[in-house]
C-alpha cells in the first residue's frame, strides 16, 4: 500500500483511503467490486491469511454467496490496492500503468 500511496501522491491525485482493516467492507460494496471483477480477482490467494484458512473455508471462497461472509470476517483477504475510480471501473494490484490509463 505505501508504494500506492507515493505514486498517487506523486502523481498529486487526490483519493480516499478506506482501511478494511478498520472499516470493515459491507456485503453491498463487495458485491459492487465483484460487479466489475471476478471472485478470482478479487480474493488475495498469496497472503498468509489465506494459506490459513481450512480447506472448507478455501473452497466457500469460490462462490460469492459464502465468499462475502469470509471477505467481510477475513478483510484482508481484499486484493490490495483496490482502487475505484470516478467512472466506477476498479484496478487491483499496484500496476502503474494500469493506474496511470485509468487517470486519463
Amino acid at each position: 500500500m505505501k508504494k500506492t500511496f507515493v505514486f498517487l501522491d506523486e502523481k498529486g491525485v487526490f483519493y480516499d483511503f478506506i482501511d478494511y482493516k478498520k472499516q470493515v467492507p459491507s456485503a453491498d460494496l463487495l458485491r459492487n467490486f465483484l460487479s466489475k471483477t471476478s471472485l478470482e480477482s478479487l480474493v488475495n490467494r498469496q497472503g498468509t491469511t489465506y494459506k490459513k484458512l481450512e480447506d472448507a473455508q478455501k473452497e466457500a471462497l469460490q462462490q460469492e454467496s459464502t465468499a462475502l461472509p469470509i471477505l467481510m470476517a477475513q478483510p484482508s483477504m481484499i486484493k490490495r490496492p483496490l482502487i475505484e475510480y470516478a467512472d466506477g471501473s476498479i484496478t487491483l494490484g499496484f500496476v502503474p500503468d494500469q493506474i496511470v490509463a485509468k487517470l486519463k
